[in-house]
């Protein structure tokens, strides 16, 4: 097989992927969405992006998608249950692709944001909710500095 059947059948298998995880959610796979699955699951790897990694990642793949379609397909995802919004910032939210409970570290300097052993966080307690709440998620960032 030579080097061009083997990258498109690597990007038939991802956009694959793409729409599979699309269709589990019950949305509809438009171009603009499998694009974007696509690149974020396409691969099987989890990922955490900003809708601006997203974007740029768009665009160097030659995907013609506004940074404004990024950002509401990504909410849709979230929407759907596909992806967790994680803020870091009030002005700066990543979007992880793995979905089971696990705290993160945010790497200040660089901006980046990657999974943490779950197994050595431990939470002893959660304080009370309030009356009427229900417990939707717990997220755990940890911010780091070079030393």
């Amino acid at each position: 097989m030579t080097q061009a059947a083997f990258e498109r059948v690597a990007d038939q298998v991802a956009s694959a992927r793409g729409a599979r995880w699309l269709m589990r959610a019950g949305l509809r796979p438009t171009r603009q969405r499998l694009a974007l699955a696509t690149l974020l699951v396409g691969d099987g790897q989890d990922r955490h992006v900003t809708a601006e990694s997203l974007h740029a990642s768009a665009t160097a793949s030659g995907e013609p998608v506004s940074l404004a379609t990024v950002y509401n397909t990504l909410r849709a995802f979230c929407e759907a249950g596909l992806i967790n919004e994680i803020s870091v910032d009030g002005s700066r939210s990543y979007f992880d692709t793995r979905l089971d409970d696990h705290p993160h570290f945010f790497w200040e300097e660089e901006g980046r944001l990657v999974d943490a052993p779950a197994e050595d966080l431990k939470i002893a307690r959660l304080p009370e909710l309030p009356e009427g709440a229900e417990l939707a998620r717990v997220d755990v960032v940890i911010r780091l500095r070079r030393g």
